[in-house]
């Protein structure tokens, strides 16, 4: 059983997290035209994916919040393939 200290963060606090991240990454970014239409996709799917999760964590799934998470789920995957395309574009963007 594990206590306190060695349970796993809270999905909820890990997707804000993220978003906060992802915002600090926006800001961070040159002000290049390719960087910042990169960016502005990161920066949505990013941020989204606490906004879909959140209203239903820890309750009951019906199927409109199933299809909620997996929208979630999938602006993840758009945040990550984005962030690897900003890396691949550039070494100075990041």
């Amino acid at each position: 059983m594990r206590d306190e200290a060695n349970r796993p963060e809270d999905l909820r606090t890990r997707t804000k997290r993220f978003a906060l991240r992802v915002i600090r990454l926006y800001s961070a970014l040159p002000k290049t035209t390719e960087a910042q239409v990169m960016g502005k996709q990161l920066l949505r799917s990013g941020t989204s994916v606490g906004a879909h999760y959140n209203p239903y964590s820890g309750k009951v799934l019906g199927k409109s919040a199933f299809l909620r998470v997996c929208v979630a789920l999938a602006n993840s995957v758009v945040a990550e393939n984005i962030c690897k395309k900003l890396l691949k574009m550039d070494k100075k963007l990041i």
